[in-house]
């Protein structure tokens, strides 16, 4: 499809109103009830160094792997649960009752546990052995290296076990001196702490020091009496946290730390080993996050040994993820950076000389997924036919010829998986009107696929109403993506009342060409059903739109979002259909932040708003978030200033609801009840509710209270 079309035209996706009798319920909004999620398969995977699916399928009521491949015309079974607990007999260990989750990726050997342990079972000589002890995989942060060794936390210490002994890394863990765990409190892609070299015999790991922050409590609210659980949370330009990396030696049992230098207050992170176990990179950037620097390190000794190349840019950087060792050529990597304006693919060599950038365009590349097995072709997915969409292709090292391997023509989001010879995909997608479909796609001709997996409709039988996605000219003339949920019996002749739901901060985007619009629960379903208008927007700040979009909320957060905000609000003021003057607004998070900012600087437009673990001032949020997009409050102290919703308490004029998460740890409650007291001061009235048990999100079957909670506070006021 051309893709121009995706421009300033409205398109109307799917989700043609029927005659269907079906209205949903809260929970079946959630999937707690009757609806589930787009069906799919389950533990789909190819099989380590082959062209060969599996996934688990239930057959007479069992669950049976089954594997395919494109040559096969059809699906046979690969293991019975009657086969493998005859190999566990053979190998002396208890049989299970129930089909494991079993990695079939990871090596020659298919790996799982039982309940002694995890174990990698040989499909040729049908039987299974122990590589991981059952006290060994409880242990806190545990990871097995290629080698056999295992890493794990026990109490506060690292410890590296050989399947002899049990040996002790560090010796003065604490809650302020924390190993092998994540850091940075999560930012710039972190997820673990811990991270083996390809050979699997020494161990890289994040030390934490992190005595210096300042405790903050979060009360466990089930203690009787109640208590205080301290965590460390360095609020924005407070102290930050002090991060080292140790590099351990399992085989000749040497300890030594990276020499990554000065100031202490600087971010470590996308760690990367070579693939010939022998040194370390790191991307390391400063606390200004304007200035990045990727560092070689000895692996054995853990001298520096060079700065590769370095990224400065006037507002931020933020690497996310490692550089990426071409198959079969280790002398050369990829490394993703939007230093164009755009997220592109770079091709260097380890001398830090920039070989090629080997995309390019005003588009990003969204995901890298490896490479085939001769290093010669890398897969990714891109939003080159337009940011609602999420598109498969293959690129050539040597030549930059591109192939689109999308199976589907329509605009849709994929994502993929890459045979073990990179030879086929499995292509899962989803569109208006495919919940899911799973295709075999033959890398080296596109056009050639198998169709494994179509899902039916989940919402079969209900009422639902059109979605439109259109653009709309932005407060700055940007254009900026639009979503409309239309009513079931849509009737553009009546009058709808209105409900807007946004976020609009960075590394979020709300609108795309899946299944439902990208919504993913069916909240906004039920609320067409009920007869609202429900309307979404990504202003600048959202993702996927390039640099420029982004960091147009750098030292100002919130303001482009309310312009664009105002702009939408315009657009469905020329709807004849949309009852503005009954219109609610609802955000979370981020989104919670900018729905009581918009409702305090334009009191009138909306009359109700739900504004859910909202930050109430950017003084009291992180360091790493924080002052990424903000500066240091001594930096910029304007900005914190306008960003502080206390000291505009006294212009709120609608109906507005606080929830928060009692346990939140991300946006602390301080947020809301510093808010409160402050409407209290100024004797406007806000409704307040709490979530106890709940951190920053609320899960699990109070999710359903909770947007019956919203829904009941909407209706009240806008019916």
């Amino acid at each position: 499809m051309n893709k121009h079309l995706f421009g300033a035209a409205m398109l109307l996706l799917g989700f043609g109103a029927g005659a269907q009798e079906k209205l949903l319920t809260i929970e079946e909004a959630f999937a707690q009830k009757n609806v589930t999620p787009p069906q799919n398969l389950r533990q789909l995977q190819f099989r380590y160094n082959s062209d060969n699916y599996v996934y688990l399928k239930k057959a007479d009521s069992a669950d049976v792997w089954m594997q395919g491949s494109f040559r096969d015309k059809s699906e046979t079974p690969l293991l019975t649960l009657s086969t493998l607990n005859a190999s566990l007999r053979k190998s002396g260990y208890d049989t299970l009752t129930s089909m494991p989750t079993i990695q079939f990726n990871k090596g020659r050997d298919w790996y799982f546990n039982i309940p002694k342990g995890r174990v990698a079972y040989s499909a040729d000589a049908g039987t299974a052995r122990l590589t991981i002890p059952r006290e060994l995989l409880n242990k806190e942060r545990m990871e097995e290296s290629s080698a056999g060794y295992i890493a794990y936390v026990d109490n506060d210490n690292l410890y590296v076990a050989d399947g002899n002994s049990n040996r002790a890394i560090t010796a003065d863990g604490s809650r302020s001196i924390v190993y092998a765990s994540t850091v940075h409190r999560e930012e710039f892609g972190i997820t673990k702490g811990t991270f083996w070299s390809p050979d699997g015999k020494r161990l890289a790991f994040y030390r934490m020091d992190q005595s210096m922050v300042t405790d903050y409590p979060i009360i466990d609210w089930t203690a009787t009496p109640a208590k205080a659980e301290l965590i460390k949370y360095p609020m924005a330009g407070d102290k930050s946290h002090q991060v080292t990396v140790g590099v351990y030696n399992a085989e000749e049992g040497k300890l030594v730390f990276l020499q990554t230098g000065g100031p202490v207050e600087q971010y470590l992170t996308n760690i990367a080993w070579s693939p010939d176990s022998r040194y370390i990179y790191i991307a390391v950037l400063n606390r200004g996050q304007n200035h990045m620097r990727l560092n070689q390190y000895d692996g054995a000794t853990g001298a520096f040994i060079k700065t590769l190349f370095e990224e400065r840019d006037e507002k931020y950087v933020e690497p996310l993820l490692p550089m990426l060792f071409v198959t079969k050529n280790n002398g050369q990597f990829i490394w993703q950076s939007n230093r164009d304006g755009y997220n592109h693919l770079y091709l260097y060599d380890t001398s830090g000389r920039l070989l090629k950038q080997l995309t390019r365009g005003p588009w990003e590349v969204t995901d890298v997924k490896g490479f085939d097995d001769k290093g010669e072709h890398v897969y990714y997915l891109s939003t080159e036919l337009s940011p609602l969409t999420r598109t498969p292709c293959r690129l050539s090292l040597r030549t930059g010829a591109v192939q689109n391997l999308s199976a589907t023509g329509e605009p849709s989001v994929h994502s993929i998986q890459v045979s073990g010879t990179g030879h086929y995909i499995l292509d899962i997608y989803s569109n208006q009107q495919h919940p899911r479909s799973i295709r075999l796609v033959d890398a080296t001709a596109p056009t050639k696929t198998r169709t494994v997996f179509d899902a039916p409709d989940p919402l079969a039988g209900y009422a639902k109403g059109t979605i439109r996605i259109s653009t709309i000219p932005g407060g700055d003339g940007t254009p900026v993506y639009t979503r409309l949920f239309l009513p079931p019996g849509f009737d553009s002749t009546k009058k709808y009342p209105v409900v807007v739901y946004w976020y609009g901060g960075p590394h979020v985007q709300l609108i795309t060409a899946g299944y439902n619009g990208g919504a993913g629960d069916y909240w906004f379903q039920y609320m067409a059903e009920r007869g609202y208008l429900v309307f979404s927007i990504d202003p600048r700040g959202s993702d996927n739109r390039g640099r420029a979009f982004e960091q147009a909320v750098f030292r100002k957060a919130g303001e482009p979002q309310l312009e664009d905000l105002r702009k939408g609000v315009d657009w469905l003021r020329s709807l004849p259909y949309a009852d503005t003057n009954r219109m609610g607004l609802f955000g979370w998070s981020y989104g919670g932040f900018m729905t009581i900012d918009f409702v305090l600087r334009f009191p009138g437009v909306f009359k109700a708003a739900v504004a859910g673990g909202p930050v109430t001032d950017w003084r009291y949020y992180e360091v790493m978030y924080g002052e990424r997009y903000m500066d240091m409050p001594q930096e910029n102290p304007q900005g914190y200033a306008a960003t502080d919703l206390t000291k505009q308490a006294g212009n709120l004029k609608d109906h507005l609801l606080l929830i928060h998460g009692l346990q939140d740890d991300v946006v602390v409650q301080q947020h809301s009840v510093r808010f409160v007291r402050a409407a209290i001061d100024k004797g406007v009235q806000v409704d307040y509710m709490i979530y106890p048990g709940h951190a920053h999100n609320v899960g699990g079957k109070d999710r359903a209270h909770l947007y019956h909670k919203v829904t009941d506070y909407l209706d009240q006021y806008l019916k």
